[in-house]
């Protein structure tokens, strides 16, 4: 039996050790040895100086702690992560941010997709990952190289630009994990390991094959124990001879707030009518019309924010299946889930893992994406990862920029000011109050999303908001239409800090989109040149 305590697991830990941790916020998390790491600290003062790797954020801010069992001085020395716990500002602030702004640890922001990347390239026995996701942005040496705070900027580096064929390549070298500790549902004597009751694979087995390759330890920590040869091979997801040890935790939710839903495992089927539909508001207007964008059979990446009510706006417009949703914690096809449950998806055709998801998406074999921006420059750059006010209303990159690297079609939405009073109907938009602040912004904090970059590789990019629609041309941001009832000058161009050009045919908004009952959304023929059966 390899069964042992948390305890015992976190007594395993020694100090100065690479420990990778896979989960995605409370989804996967391996809470209970992640608590069992921190209590030791407490007790003994070890293991110190850990380095830790996250593909995606370990930990919510509701309940499943991760990542913040850890944010202890001294415990932690560095942290490679993809994401952090994030959440609204009512909300008191995680621990791991304190110490990340105290520059009590060194902290990084790698995209997620990358992070995968590093592990399977450590697990191979390769030197690194070689990459065009990331030019431009945050991520690129020629800026933050990843550093989140003071101490990481002035530590070693974990990305090089280098020159290779006769171009600028970003280069991240591989990071050898000596402890994985991983999730799962279910494992037999044997440490063979399923997950059934899972949200999502993620990307466990990925970061199992770089720990055991290089003579590390691999901790699962499950829901129970099954008899040896009871679980059907097909079902196992990671294999006995990479499992060193196993945790059971008869308690571990299945995601943020949810201790167990079979929908979101994809263990039962829920009818159409089970899915709420977005409120009535300026949210929908926006989402309505970034739904204006898709076509008909294509594949289109999804993200958090305003972007994930469109495929709820599909289904109240009877057409709900048009298009194969897929997002990156490995849910294709299905409905997406709002709020806590995101990441997750009812109905799913699939469930992959995210690091085979990313590689779809850092190739841009998919048609579209729907994402969400916080601030966007004079060079249709956006930012998502940085907001040095409050940091932790920010998750970080996550796979936004995988995802946008290659991206063909890409729709940003948001509100054009934040914090403004509008009401929306009767065909048309009213401003009773101007936000507190502008998001076309001429400096934005981070750049998550290069527009310069995404013109010289002819990507198609829009920015939709409640009062007008923006594309990004080569002579800069284009109006191209307005909402009824706004005043183009008062605002929009001037709530701009940036120039915003006007298109030649600038039109009106379809009226029909500011009015509650469904309007009528036709989508675009399949695109041309895709290869739909």
């Amino acid at each position: 039996m390899k069964l042992i305590s948390a305890d015992q697991a976190a007594a395993l830990l020694r100090d100065g050790d690479v420990v990778s941790v896979s989960s995605s916020s409370g989804l996967g998390c391996p809470d209970k040895v992640l608590a069992a790491i921190g209590e030791r600290f407490e007790r003994e003062g070890a293991p110190r100086a850990l380095t830790m790797l996250h593909p995606i954020a370990a930990g919510d801010l509701y309940g499943i702690r991760g990542i913040d069992h850890l944010a202890r001085p001294g415990l932690l020395r560095r942290v490679l992560a993809g994401s952090y716990p994030s959440g609204p500002s009512s909300l008191p602030m995680p621990a791991i941010w304190r110490m990340v702004i105290d520059n009590q640890v060194e902290a990084f922001n790698l995209p997620s997709g990358l992070m995968f990347d590093m592990h399977r390239d450590a697990a191979a026995r390769r030197p690194g990952v070689l990459t065009q996701v990331g030019i431009g942005t945050f991520v690129d040496p020629l800026l933050q190289g990843c550093a989140m705070n003071e101490a990481a900027a002035h530590s070693a580096p974990v990305v090089r630009r280098v020159d290779f064929d006769g171009r600028p390549w970003l280069y991240f070298p591989a990071v050898v994990p000596q402890v994985a500790i991983i999730r799962a549902t279910t494992a037999d004597e044997r440490g063979n390991l399923s997950y059934e009751h899972e949200g999502a694979l993620l990307g466990g087995l990925e970061q199992a094959l770089a720990a055991r390759n290089n003579g590390g330890l691999v901790i699962a920590q499950v829901k129970r124990v099954v008899k040896a040869g009871s679980l059907r091979p097909h079902d196992v997801h990671v294999p006995c001879n990479l499992v060193d040890h196993i945790v059971v935790d008869p308690a571990q939710w299945q995601t943020t707030q949810t201790p167990y839903d079979p929908a979101i495992s994809g263990e039962v089927v829920q009818p159409e009518s089970a899915f709420e539909l977005q409120a009535w508001g300026p949210e929908k207007v926006i989402a309505r019309r970034a739904a204006m964008a898709l076509h008909t059979g294509s594949s289109v990446n999804l993200g958090f924010g305003i972007s994930a009510n469109v495929p709820r706006i599909l289904l109240e417009e009877g057409l709900h299946g048009a298009v194969t949703w897929a997002i990156e914690q490995g849910a294709v096809g299905g409905m997406p889930l709002l709020g806590f449950a995101f990441g997750c998806a009812s109905n799913a055709d699939a469930i992959v893992s995210s690091p085979n998801q990313f590689t779809y998406f850092q190739g841009g074999g998919f048609d579209a994406t729907l994402l969400s921006f916080l601030q966007v420059d004079g060079d249709g750059s956006v930012n998502v990862s940085k907001l040095g006010a409050k940091p932790y209303l920010t998750a970080g990159c996550g796979g936004f920029v995988d995802i946008t690297a290659h991206a063909r079609r890409i729709v940003f939405s948001g509100f054009f000011t934040a914090g403004a009073q509008l009401e929306v109907g009767d065909g048309r938009l009213r401003i009773l109050q101007e936000g507190r602040s502008r998001k076309f912004v001429q400096a934005s904090e981070h750049i998550t999303f290069s527009g310069r970059v995404a013109r010289e590789r002819g990507q198609q990019v829009s920015y939709v908001t409640e009062r007008c629609v923006i594309d990004l041309a080569a002579e800069g941001l284009v109006v191209r239409e307005i909402a009824p009832g706004i005043d183009l000058e008062r605002d929009v161009r001037g709530q701009s800090e940036v120039p915003l050009l006007l298109a030649p045919d600038l039109k009106l908004m379809d009226a029909a989109l500011f009015r509650p009952e469904p309007f009528g959304l036709r989508l675009g023929e399949p695109v041309k040149g895709a290869r739909h059966v």
